[in-house]
């Protein structure tokens, strides 16, 4: 988060990741939330010669979300698989800056990757927020189907024209849920004046402010001081981002909203990854791929199981009114106005997958 990691359980898994690797993700999450301060390269051996050539992999994800283990395996299997011919030194949990920060750096190749929220990149490729339609995707079915599908191929034409490339598949930020410090958040009307924080992102902003509240963008690293000083009221992430946040220690409520799927892309600087040599480029697109699919069943396995802790831990989860929200957004011009903003192409396939929603 934002993200920015910036859940709801998903409907089935994703093909691809194999049952051993789950046993290896777990010990992999013990190892990064020992490092939180050091880059995860300094704990290992380096490759008996000199690599030619050391690239720096970056995210702003806290280090118990699971695309950080995965990404770390990642950058160990292309070592080995490229004979140490290229190094990947990996800097998660903003240690390198916010998100903000950190697309600059890759944009300008002061890194080379970076995993990003799809909300977060659409700040500089604003096609990319076309998956963070409010309450467009139903189920993880639509999700998927339209992101590896046309919903994708589009939002990584915008990223490109941005000046990057998208280097994998899209791993999952999940389905995102309102948190609340007060009261619980059931209908439009509990959110008239609300002080809620969202990602740096327009479509987020427009999406609360439709509804009558009143949204701070704050990038991730700083939303567990903004919530615990009441800077805002309340905040909106997915059950993944909300336990590896510790938000649950500065709020109360939770509600299941599912108002915005989003995605994680890891985006390449261009000139970086077209700099590789046709092999290398597809051993890095094959491991982050692997990588995206491995952290997909990682959410399934979590979101099974994360409701229960929360509430352990203090969380209250209450039930929302979708279908008010919808109208809402409806009768306030949220989805005829970005309907215009996209345009017809990208409406056209987010539709093709979601059915009519303007």
């Amino acid at each position: 988060m934002t993200s920015t990691p910036d859940s709801k359980t998903p409907g089935s898994k994703t093909p691809g990741s194999k049952t051993s690797d789950s046993r290896t993700g777990l010990s992999r999450r013990l190892v990064l939330a020992g490092a939180a301060a050091v880059p995860l390269v300094a704990i290992r051996t380096g490759p008996a010669r000199a690599a030619e050539f050391t690239y720096k992999l970056a995210t702003g994800q806290s280090l118990t979300q699971p695309i950080n283990a995965r990404l770390e395996q990642a950058c160990q299997r292309i070592r080995e698989a490229s004979g140490g011919r290229m190094e990947l030194r990996f800097f998660p949990a903003s240690q390198l800056g916010s998100d903000t920060d950190l697309i600059t750096q890759v944009r300008t190749g002061g890194i080379e990757f970076l995993n990003i929220a799809g909300s977060v990149i659409s700040t500089v490729a604003s096609g990319a927020a076309i998956t963070n339609v409010g309450f467009a995707f139903s189920d993880y079915e639509q999700v998927w189907r339209g992101v590896d599908g046309p919903v994708g191929q589009y939002v990584r034409s915008q990223i490109e024209k941005a000046g990057l490339l998208v280097a994998a598949k899209a791993a999952d930020n999940s389905f995102r849920q309102i948190t609340s410090a007060a009261k619980p958040i059931r209908t439009p009307e509990d959110l008239k004046g609300y002080r809620i924080r969202v990602p740096v992102a327009p479509i987020f902003t427009s999406l609360f402010s439709a509804l009558g509240a009143s949204p701070t963008s704050i990038n991730f690293n700083e939303l567990y001081t903004a919530l615990q000083t009441r800077l805002v009221d309340g905040q909106e992430n997915g059950l993944v981002a909300i336990d590896a946040g510790k938000l649950y220690e500065v709020q109360k409520y939770v509600s299941e909203t599912n108002h915005i799927w989003d995605p994680f892309w890891i985006v390449a600087n261009r000139r970086a990854l077209t700099r590789l040599p046709e092999p290398l480029q597809e051993i890095v697109r094959r491991e982050f791929d692997r990588a995206a699919l491995e952290q997909r069943e990682d959410v399934v396995r979590l979101s099974g199981t994360l409701k229960t802790q929360l509430t352990a831990r203090g969380l209250v989860f209450e039930k929302a009114d979708k279908e008010a929200f919808r109208r809402g957004l409806t009768q306030a011009g949220f989805y005829r106005d970005w309907k215009e903003k996209f345009g017809p192409e990208a409406w056209k396939a987010l539709e093709a997958v979601t059915g009519g929603l303007a």
